[in-house]
């Protein structure tokens, strides 16, 4: 039996508060009738002793304290799940948004995702490609992992967002049963236009999910949104066995959604304003990427977020880092260079990376040959630091040849045409010919038998690049 409660004791900003209340349950879900006849959704987010605190998610405006009558549902909020999902678009919470009707749910979940029990958990191998050299070679993705995207404000990650859904496959055979969840919170109209006009042109929608949250949309959608997207890529990872791929962005308005609510039930702030769990929020969403035994599916998450000011020390990429394993760190004077994708190689890094390539995963050169890329771009930068004091025609022939071939590593290897999908194999290839414009005896990180076999300065000319 539910009882309904006539009135309220409270209301502040999309927060109501009731009084007399018992029997009710953090996370429960609530309707709320109004006296006109419509009825909102509301969640509870505070309970003390015969009070309960609810956030509406389409607003208090119009809310009467009188006269309005809740009804509470005895359950967290739950999403409907279908493999029909595949192919269509959501709002925030959920809702189809694309025209084509509701979906015939097989089963609904709680959209917080239930702990996965460290020991079921399989470690990670085998890569996903992604068509995009700097990622595929240097920060390689691997089934399972979570692997963030660091930007900033006005940078092409949601570009290289489309690319990567566009161009992402499973690098088996076993690839036939890959989709995308994609995950959009606070993002402007023309951004959301962007992102559906470029999956249908290209073909991609039919294996895309996609939940859409725009920026005028309550935050407490936004809050939900990449729970939902979760939930629905753990439904069709293990209990269909497909491997999904789940893009978030941006994390950063997920954050300040987070700090808006913490603030509007009085909640002492932290660093910057974010409340003190910050950190265990956001782990409650990244964690739920792996592999689970039993299954033959996967959730893999590339979570993107915009860094205020380009501060990677800002607490919302700081945290990130802490919980995700590795990060992609987008640099903006590459981007004013006219460098697409703008990869900045030296302070990215995938954790995961060494044990998902090699012999029997991506080719056995793979581990020497992003050593040396490494080694080598490192070299370029103190180059440049030296050449910036005393003029590039003092410097040795040595430090000249790194010079050049660091500015053909940022056209050619770094920079890649937005519709240009390269095979590891292509993507190696062209790592080894522009190693083979240093001195062979610079390249300290690779030993003979492979600079035998790859070492070849005519190669760059041979693969169709000019030097």
């Amino acid at each position: 039996m539910s009882l309904k409660y006539i009135g309220l004791s409270e209301i502040n900003g999309p927060l109501v508060a009731l009084e007399g209340v018992s029997g009710i349950g953090y996370d429960e879900m609530a309707q709320i009738n109004l006296s006109d006849g419509s009825k909102r959704l509301a969640r509870v987010v505070e309970v003390s002793k015969d009070k309960a605190v609810l956030q509406v998610f389409e607003g208090t405006r119009g809310l009467s304290l009188e006269n309005t009558v809740t009804r509470f549902e005895g359950r967290p909020m739950e999403l409907p799940l279908s493999e029909e999902m595949v192919g269509r678009i959501f709002n925030g919470a959920g809702r189809p948004i694309d025209g084509l009707g509701e979906i015939f749910p097989e089963m609904s979940r709680d959209i917080n995702g239930s702990p996965i029990n460290p020991v079921s958990r399989v470690y990670p191998q085998n890569y996903i490609n992604t068509g995009i050299s700097s990622i595929d070679a240097l920060t390689t993705l691997i089934r399972g992992q979570k692997l963030p995207i660091f930007s900033g404000s006005g940078l092409s990650h949601n570009k290289l967002a489309v690319q990567i859904v566009r161009q992402a496959k499973i690098a088996d055979e076993s690839g036939k049963g890959f989709a995308v969840v994609f995950g959009a919170m606070g993002v402007k109209n023309d951004v959301a236009d962007y992102f559906k006009r470029s999956f249908e042109e290209t073909g991609v929608l039919s294996r895309v999910v996609m939940f859409l949250n725009l920026s005028n949309d309550p935050i407490i959608e936004r809050i939900l949104t990449p729970r939902c997207a979760l939930t629905c890529a753990e439904y069709l990872a293990f209990e269909k066995n497909m491997h999904i791929l789940c893009i978030l962005t941006d994390m950063t308005s997920y954050a300040e959604a987070v700090r808006e609510f913490s603030s509007s039930k009085g909640e002492i702030p932290g660093r910057k304003g974010y409340p003190g769990y910050l950190y265990s929020d956001l782990a409650s969403i990244y964690e739920r990427a792996g592999i689970i035994k039993g299954s033959s599916g996967s959730v893999t998450q590339i979570p993107i977020l915009t860094m205020p000011n380009d501060d990677i020390t800002h607490p919302v990429p700081d945290l990130t880092g802490y919980i995700t394993e590795g990060q992609i760190v987008l640099d903006r004077t590459l981007e004013q260079e006219g460098v697409y994708p703008a990869v900045s190689i030296l302070p990215s890094l995938s954790r995961l990376m060494k044990d998902g390539i090699g012999e029997g995963f991506t080719r056995e050169d793979h581990q020497t040959c992003a050593n040396q890329l490494f080694a080598a771009y490192a070299r370029v930068q103190d180059a440049k630091a030296l050449a910036s004091v005393i003029g590039e025609e003092e410097l040795s022939e040595s430090d000249k040849a790194f010079l050049n071939f660091g500015r053909l590593f940022e056209k050619y290897f770094l920079g890649q045409d937005f519709n240009e999908n390269r095979s590891i194999e292509q993507t190696l290839d062209l790592g080894w010919a522009l190693l083979s414009q240093l001195p062979r005896e610079e390249l300290d990180r690779v030993d003979d038998e492979h600079l035998d076999k790859f070492y070849d300065p005519d190669k760059l000319i041979a693969l169709g690049y000019e030097k």
